[in-house]
């Protein structure tokens, strides 16, 4: 085969991680005002039933919360000192495998006050919505 037409490699630069290698999401993370805690406990552990982890003792006084979520991942909600803004279109997306669990999320978030704007589904989900915590964050909820 002439040269020219040998067929193209992508060659990785030395030390690059391959497609689909070694990298997990570890934990995803909001922001949120000083004195967030008792509303994150609220709406993350009491609405969306998510299991509160212990901080490590070396970030305890940094304020927030953490949250287990499936396979190992965490939730964390982190403090803001000064110029807090909420994030209205970077967000983490929760997935649930049932529907109607999906749908008994919505009515408990919309029955505390929180917004539910279902959009249509995506290739491979079934069905989703987007909501708010309690300062503004943009979650999407799906399944």
């Amino acid at each position: 085969m002439p040269r020219s037409q040998a067929p193209r490699t992508q060659s990785r630069p030395p030390g690059a991680i391959s497609p689909g290698g070694p990298l997990a999401l570890d934990h995803v993370q909001v922001a949120a005002p000083p004195g967030c805690e008792a509303a994150a406990r609220a709406f993350y552990a009491e609405l969306l039933g998510l299991a509160e982890r212990e901080k490590p003792a070396v970030l305890r006084d940094r304020g927030g919360a953490w949250f287990a979520l499936a396979g190992g991942t965490a939730l964390h909600v982190g403090v803001v000192e000064s110029g807090f803004a909420p994030a209205a279109k970077a967000h983490p997306a929760l997935r649930t495998q049932d529907e109607r669990d999906l749908r008994t999320l919505a009515e408990r978030l919309g029955r505390a006050g929180a917004p539910v704007s279902w959009q249509e589904p995506l290739p491979g989900v079934t069905a989703r919505f987007f909501t708010e915590d309690p300062w503004g964050n943009r979650l999407e909820l799906l399944c």
